[in-house]
């Protein structure tokens, strides 16, 4: 672990970081006993700032996110989202703080198989009771490059159109924070750098913060910090930048 890190206190983490994470554990009980997943985990993440959480299978990274998304509670600790503590909250409370700040791409796409591209990418908005969401809607995927696939349902697009409807969706409500698990990993290398190059395009101009977990160094190194994890401990949280 790398000594810069491990000197970081809680007094240094900026109190107006768009996501700060204190002292977070996540501990299941098992037959064998119980099992650690993260320890101490202590991160603030700014606002604009683009990270990138890498390290082998099984380190904890997907857990993490779902922590910091407020799509799980950690065992003890606190996350904070706009200066929010979700982790105070109930899970509507979450919800609410998740549907005004936050957006999310998967690897798995997640889109709604009865509803069409158009409906996908419309749904956060008409949740939110946003006025018009057919238009917005519609110019976010023609900005994607999928004007002319409105109509289509997701068994009718390839896995790079799914994405990008995917991108859309997320980015649709121009949320604070978009969290970004494995996006590209189920895409061919082609394909999957054109979602990266359409990814990082949508972020600066939505000046959106930017967290993903990745496989993917190509990607990693497009973010302007890496936090790597190994056995659920951050052993590093340095700048990509040279």
């Amino acid at each position: 672990m790398s000594d810069a890190f491990v000197e970081e206190t809680a007094d240094e983490i900026i109190a107006g970081a768009m996501i700060r994470v204190e002292n977070l554990n996540k501990h299941v009980e098992t037959v064998q006993g119980r099992l650690d997943i993260l320890l101490s985990i202590q991160l603030a993440i700014q606002y604009g700032e683009t990270v990138a959480i890498v390290g082998a299978s099984g380190s904890g990274k997907s857990t993490l996110l779902s922590l910091m998304a407020g799509l799980d509670l950690p065992s003890e600790g606190s996350v904070a989202l706009a200066g929010i503590t979700i982790t105070d909250l109930d899970e509507d409370g979450r919800a609410n703080v998740r549907s005004r700040y936050v957006g999310f791409v998967f690897q798995s796409f997640q889109l709604l198989p009865a509803l069409t591209a158009h409906e996908n990418v419309m749904l956060p908005l008409e949740l939110a009771a946003v006025r018009q969401p057919r238009k917005a809607a519609q110019r976010l995927l023609e900005r994607v490059g999928l004007g002319a696939r409105l109509t289509h349902y997701p068994n009718q697009l390839s896995g790079g159109e799914q994405q990008r409807v995917a991108l859309a969706r997320a980015f649709v409500t121009t949320p604070k924070i978009l969290f970004a698990d494995e996006p590209t990993g189920n895409l061919d290398s082609v394909t999957g750098s054109q979602i990266i190059e359409l990814l990082f395009e949508l972020n600066h101009e939505h000046q959106t913060t930017l967290v993903l977990v990745t496989h993917d160094e190509a990607l990693a190194s497009r973010c302007g910090r890496r936090i790597r994890l190994e056995a659920g401990c951050i052993v590093d949280a340095s700048s990509t930048r040279t």
